[in-house]
């Protein structure tokens, strides 16, 4: 994610206005730690039940709210559905059946089992979670891989630790990221009901609007005591950071707004970051965003391949104007595929047929101006004027280049590049594509492949997915689907690839929406068809998707299966 002002550190001699009103919430939050961890899980469940109606009851209001702060038009409508409400019910959903599986079990049940994997990793399938996701993520699979070192027959004691040993509890800030609107909400419903937290949560000041609908959504949490709803800036996240009765940090930010708090700004605060001596040391879990890599694997495909995989990642640069941590950043090609040019031609179409999206982010306009200056040569879709900007993609980016700003700098605006790699065959190329996007690369958060059925009936080439797969040091790995899925399945952990240090913390540390309470993951692998049917509903061009995504929302408030054949229709003509 994009950098943000440094936090200004408030000095006793100079009390800021605010701090009164900071104090108050964390003071009523510290005498309700312990009352926290003990409620027991049917208690939770019951309020996990308050907090679906009490979101469902909100979304129209917070979608609206989101629609008009994006500059969204109605065509895009659905996206504010999907992003905020949909996903935020969606996980609250899985929380609950976890909460019932440690009331029954002492442990959430798992959907799909567990296995050993080859080299000896223990995977756990997640998704389809029911039979409503069998219904309507046709062909989706998602599996937990664990770290080396979890056996199967340990791995069952790894769950919901939060509540087989629990703590006397404590205070966790979650500084809230500013793009998507459930992120705030998603972070602090982790901390709350996975770590046995409770939540002080600071809003982005881009989605401060959203704190009364919020505060109405999630009122059974602040009416009990275990949420406080805050606003401010940088000067207010860094005086929540150091208060003393904050016990634990997580951020979806910037690794620079991290390294600002651990370490301190300016030049005395790097030379404590390479010193690893830290300011402000307290346990601080984070998603700092990525530079998402799209591996496109050669095969025969069909004109109508190329239209639905230029469709495919069209949609994942144009969802949310391009500000996600999952935007792809650099496609990597085969340099000698036959269908190269024509699907990127089937990309340019795509992106010149979509609508320029209002720059709302902060520092969008300076991030596009200087990844433009340093590529002149970028073709740009859309009208540019003072709130848009247009699309932009650079291609045939230089492997040996770097320093090249694709490839250290995330844009978090609507710019992508293409990096044609020369290879001997397959499965050399996926090597090579593996070892860039490791190496070469910034981050370790999420990254996707597309892979042709055709080409995987190739042993050798199955072969060298599968490797490629094990091999990406990312904590999502998607085939077939945009990686995002990962952040919005709601059941499948999201965070960065373990192993980051905190002097050097990359794409973050740890894991949220881990609704399923595991310990010591280390990646998601997402498996979809080549072209999904019907349409994904988040996909730019589904004809559908505005009511669709509401029907979603009313669905996700309620399940039944009369509600998923009432969205049959509408999903078949997307």
């Amino acid at each position: 994610m994009p950098p943000i002002a440094a936090p200004a550190t408030p000095t006793d001699a100079q009390p800021l206005p605010w701090q009164a009103e900071l104090d108050q919430a964390i003071a009523e939050l510290r005498t309700r730690r312990a009352a926290w961890v003990a409620v027991s899980p049917p208690d939770r469940l019951r309020l996990i039940r308050e907090l679906r109606r009490d979101v469902a009851s909100v979304a129209d209001r917070w979608s609206a709210a989101v629609a008009k702060a994006e500059g969204l038009d109605p065509s895009e409508a659905a996206e504010a559905w999907l992003t905020g409400p949909y996903i935020t019910l969606r996980q609250l959903r899985f929380v609950g059946t976890s909460l019932r599986g440690i009331a029954r079990h002492g442990a959430p049940r798992i959907p799909g089992g567990v296995v050993t994997l080859p080299d000896g990793r223990v995977s756990a399938r997640v998704v389809p979670f029911d039979r409503f996701d069998r219904l309507m993520y046709r062909g989706v699979t998602a599996d937990v891989w664990m770290q080396p070192g979890v056996t199967q027959e340990a791995f069952p004691l790894a769950q919901a630790l939060a509540y087989r040993k629990p703590d006397a509890g404590g205070i966790c800030l979650v500084l809230g990221g500013g793009n998507v609107s459930s992120i705030g909400p998603l972070d602090a419903i982790d901390k709350l009901f996975v770590a046995n937290r409770v939540v002080l949560l600071k809003l982005h000041p881009t989605l401060a609007f959203l704190a009364p609908i919020l505060s109405l959504g999630l009122r059974s949490l602040i009416r009990d005591g275990f949420l406080r709803i805050v606003q401010g800036g940088a000067a207010e996240g860094a005086y929540l950071s150091e208060h003393p009765d904050v016990d634990e940090l997580h951020i979806t930010g910037s690794y620079r707004t991290y390294n600002a708090i651990v370490f301190g700004t300016g030049q005395e605060g790097e030379a404590r970051r390479l010193r690893d001596d830290p300011i402000l040391d307290k346990p601080f879990s984070a998603e700092l965003g990525n530079l998402t890599p799209v591996i496109i694997v050669p095969g025969r495909w069909s004109a109508a391949d190329i239209d639905y995989q230029a469709d495919n990642l069209a949609t994942m640069l144009t969802n949310n104007a391009g500000f996600n941590c999952t935007t792809p950043r650099v496609v990597i090609t085969p340099a000698g595929w036959r269908h190269r040019q024509p699907f990127l031609n089937a990309v340019r179409a795509r992106l010149g047929a979509t609508r320029a999206r209002v720059a709302y982010y902060p520092g969008a306009t300076e991030r596009f101006d200087q990844f433009i200056a340093a590529h002149p040569e970028a073709e740009q879709f859309g009208m540019r004027d003072d709130r848009r900007l247009p699309w932009a993609l650079i291609t045939d980016l230089d492997p040996g280049a770097q320093d090249d700003i694709c490839f250290t700098t995330e844009a978090f605006c609507g710019v992508f590049g293409e990096l044609p790699l020369p290879s001997s065959d397959v499965a050399d190329y996926l090597s090579r594509a593996v070892a860039f996007a490791n190496e070469s690369l910034w981050g370790s958060l999420n990254a996707t492949l597309i892979v042709h059925p055709s080409s995987v009936a190739d042993p050798e080439v199955a072969v060298a997915v599968e490797r490629a797969v094990a091999d990406l040091r990312y904590g999502t790995v998607a085939i077939n689907h945009w990686s995002a899925l990962g952040f919005a399945l709601g059941v499948t952990p999201w965070g960065a690839f373990p192993g980051q240090a905190r002097d050097d913390i990359g794409s973050g540390t740890d894991f949220v929406h881990n609704s399923l309470m595991f310990s010591r993951v280390e990646k998601t692998v997402i498996r979809a068809p080549f072209r999904a049917w019907p349409k994904p509903v988040w996909f730019g061009t589904h004809r559908t998707a505005n009511r669709l995504a509401r029907m979603l929302v009313r669905f996700e408030a309620n399940p039944s299966l009369l509600r998923v054949a009432a969205m049959m229709p509408r999903a078949l003509i997307g």
